[in-house]
């Protein structure tokens, strides 16, 4: 096992700060969507504490669907390369669908997806949230319809980010100088 000392860890988000712009992100949903139903799409293993979170907060009538996708493997920078370790989805011709990431950073990841959902799917409507917006990092051109925080060019691991598969459990961000 690869180890992070604690003391390493310098603290970028805290849970509050964290817990109460989802809950805004999630009133502007509210706000949007209303009482029509939408497939809350959750981009594992990362965005699943941040997804939970957020559908506790939204009012509407939802489902919920898991997808695996992965660009990192055990290293600290994507490799560019997407791979689509499971991709299965239900029918979402005519739904609102909301894909939910934990970051965006060179863009590969999103551009895939949005690439995936729009070659095999006519959804009615198409939100892309991201909890974090590494842009200074991004290779594409891509952005999130919503994001929580837009971060610098650091290694981030807690809050469903990891670093080697560890630390995701954190309950708050932090990076590694």
């Amino acid at each position: 096992m690869k180890t992070i000392e604690k003391s390493d860890i310098k603290i970028l988000l805290d849970e509050a700060t964290i817990q109460t712009r989802i809950k805004k992100l999630a009133e502007e949903l509210n706000s949007e969507y209303k009482d029509s139903e939408v497939y809350v799409i959750c981009v594992l293993k990362g965005s699943i504490m941040f997804t939970v979170d957020l559908i506790k907060h939204l009012t509407m009538p939802l489902k919920t669907e898991f997808i695996r996708l992965s660009s990192y493997g055990s290293n600290m920078t994507s490799s560019g390369k997407v791979n689509a370790v499971d991709i299965s989805l239900p029918d979402l011709n005519g739904k609102n669908v909301l894909i939910v990431e934990d970051i965006i950073d060179t863009g590969h990841t999103a551009q895939f997806l949005t690439s995936f959902i729009n070659h095999n799917f006519k959804v009615k409507t198409y939100k892309f949230i991201s909890l974090l917006d590494k842009r200074c990092k991004r290779e594409v051109n891509i952005n999130p319809d919503m994001y929580g925080f837009e971060v610098e060019d650091k290694f981030l691991i807690g809050y469903g980010l990891d670093f080697d598969g560890y630390y995701r459990n954190l309950k708050y961000i932090g990076y590694i100088e």
